[in-house]
């Protein structure tokens, strides 16, 4: 390790910074900086969000005692500099790559990561099982939850709240204010903590009066009980909000979290409280990397640095999201019925454009996917056409709107499921591959998936003159591979399957973006003299029964691919299907396995998969 890196290269476990003067530690908390920016400049990865808790990793670590304190971090891309101090500052390096460590944390990765999460909002609940579990087993460990006030926007966190209130058990939330989560954040709550600022006052006058009374000598209860009453007051005057003491968990802050004594300070002097307590602190998201001060969202997760070449190659057509957003633009144009929604991701989901083309109809709920989806019903309900973008991962949240608010009702909902598939170097929790699956269990929808750019403007035009129920469109997070600008929006007959190219030997069919891999894998068999049929699989529900039953009648061998697990995908479906088909040629399903995926490139995992030309080539070689 670099000469530079004087007192990070000491720290290979959190004991190792126990005894640090403050001074030594604030040179650990730039060289901790300084190393992150160093390493993910180069890797790639989440930047901005730990830049900002660095001062409250080295806090947490020199107050606390971990792993026989829980901490849990939600959403674990904050957590790189806890990551460091935990015994992983030269595997840092790896950090997202295929067989290196994770961007999250992960319970299995180390002994320090006491929960993983790749989904915001889970901190304080799952920090009030530990507390629990703890109180059941008659430990007596403490139990901090960091939470960043964007999550705080998701309706998880509030049920936490509520519950820990009520039980009243020792635990710490540190609410994580930067102003920001990956976008802007959005809300009532977000406008309500930043209007809080340091007021030393109201801290001040509560301890000197509560001392006070408590050398009374007679009548300190009935004294004391009018002193909560003048303390309410004091709070309504000096704060704009009681919510979390209201709710039966002591409120402290707000204060600097980027001030490291005063953290450390204030820490030690709460953490031995006996009830619920929540510190807020204010911190600058991407503190200490003046790119990512000044654009945090951009700086939020960056790619790995790469040395320019100089190529006369064709530059690679937009990824689908971009696609997605230029073309809703399209169709707001011409329909003023088309309203955009996400959940706090309109640069991730394509529709920063969108907002500022149609500032009116785009609306931003926050981390709330349940409330984003129920949220468009009551738009669809009342003559609107709704387009809800949001991730394949994060729609997993809202399973029950889907079913209960939108499909029983039958509404125009458009959803747009972007990161559908193998995501790449987020891993398991960001990978979308369930929803073909769970969205099919789902009666009276539609579930497409285009092969490229002009198969996903053909989808949205079909959509938007759907009206008997919702329509998901899932893409990957990858390149459109075609996007002709000349060929015009079409509408397509929903359920009706595409013959690309007749064959006589085997028949391909493949789902979305895996049409460019039974593309390949068909050329490497002609050239074997195998004729290979290919058929894109644009709708998984409805499916196009009669052209499925024409390939079946048709061909010994039909090969399905699908970037999605067996239980539950089409595959399965058709093999259901066959059983009623005469002299059906067998199925051979092309699927992802039925485990999470780790994280790497997208390259990678395919391969890793196999679900490459090669391997579809091989597997079709075997049986032909």
């Amino acid at each position: 390790m670099s000469d530079k890196y004087e007192i990070l290269s000491t720290i290979d476990s959190p004991k190792d910074l126990k005894d640090l003067s403050n001074t030594k530690l604030v040179q650990l908390c730039q060289e901790l900086r300084d190393y992150t920016i160093e390493v993910v400049s180069a890797t790639g990865g989440h930047l901005s969000p730990t830049l900002g808790v660095v001062e409250l990793s080295v806090a947490l670590h020199k107050v606390f005692d971990s792993p026989k304190d829980k901490i849990v971090w939600d959403v674990g891309h904050q957590a790189y500099a806890h990551k460091i101090l935990t015994g992983r500052r030269e595997s840092l390096k790896t950090i997202r790559q295929y067989g290196g460590i994770s961007g999250f944390c992960k319970q299995i990765e180390s002994e320090h990561d006491a929960y993983g999460a790749g989904h915001a909002s889970t901190s304080i609940s799952a920090g009030v099982g530990f507390a629990v579990a703890r109180d059941l087993k008659g430990e007596d460990n403490h139990v901090i939850s960091i939470i960043g006030d964007g999550a705080l926007t998701g309706g998880l966190s509030f049920e936490g709240l509520n519950n820990l209130g009520s039980l009243r058990t020792k635990m710490m939330v540190i609410l994580n204010d930067n102003e920001m989560s990956i976008s802007r954040n959005v809300g009532a709550m977000s406008k309500y903590l930043s209007k809080i600022t340091t007021n030393p006052l109201y801290n001040r006058v509560r301890e000197e009066m509560w001392e006070f009374t408590g050398k009374l000598p007679v009548g300190k209860q009935t004294i004391r009980t009018g002193m909560r009453k003048i303390e309410e007051s004091l709070k309504n005057l000096l704060v704009p909000g009681v919510l979390f003491d209201e709710m039966g968990i002591r409120y402290f802050g707000p204060i600097d979290g980027n001030d490291l004594p005063l953290l450390i300070e204030t820490l030690e002097n709460i953490k031995d409280i006996n009830t619920p307590v929540l510190l807020h602190i204010l911190t600058k998201k991407g503190m200490g990397h003046t790119p990512s001060e000044e654009s945090p969202d951009k700086f939020h997760g960056i790619g790995p640095s790469k040395k320019p070449t100089k190529t006369n190659a064709k530059p690679p057509e937009p990824p689908f999201l971009n696609v997605f957003g230029n073309e809703l633009i399209k169709l707001a144009n011409k329909d003023k019925r088309v309203v955009g929604i996400t959940a706090a991701m309109p640069g991730g989901a394509g529709l920063a454009k969108f907002a500022e083309e149609h500032p009116s109809r785009f609306y931003d709920v926050g981390i709330a996917e349940g409330h984003a989806v129920t949220f468009a019903a009551g738009l669809a309900s009342n003559g609107m056409k709704p387009f809800v973008a949001i991730y394949s991962t994060f729609l997993q949240r809202a399973f029950d709107m889907l079913m209960h608010d939108i499909a029983i009702q039958k509404l125009p909902v458009v959803f747009m499921l972007d990161r559908a598939g193998l995501v790449g170097e987020d891993g398991p929790t960001h990978h979308g591959v369930l929803d073909l699956a769970y969205l099919s269990s789902i009666p009276d929808v539609i579930v497409a998936a285009p092969r490229n750019g002009e198969e996903l403007r053909h989808l949205m035009q079909t959509a938007i003159h759907y009206e008997d129920g919702p329509f998901f469109i899932r893409y990957p997070k990858a390149s459109s591979e075609k996007n002709r600008k000349t060929v015009k929006s079409k509408v397509l007959e929903v359920g009706k399957w595409e013959k690309l190219e007749a064959g006589s030997d085997v028949a391909i069919l493949a789902v979305g973006p895996m049409n460019s891999i039974a593309d390949q894998a068909a050329a490497l068999l002609k050239k074997d003299g195998i004729s290979a049929e290919r058929v894109d699989v644009k709708f998984i529900k409805p499916f196009d029964e009669a052209m499925l039953a024409e390939v079946l009648e048709r061909h010994d061998h039909v090969f399905v691919i699908e970037e999605s697990n067996y239980p539950g995908s089409l595959s399965q479906r058709i093999q259901a299907f066959s059983l009623g088909i005469d002299n059906a040629g067998h199925i051979y399903p092309h699927t992802l396995p039925d485990r999470f995926v780790t994280h790497g490139t997208r390259a990678q995992l395919l391969a890793e998969v196999k679900l490459t030309p090669e391997d579809l080539y091989s597997s079709i070689k075997e049986v032909v």
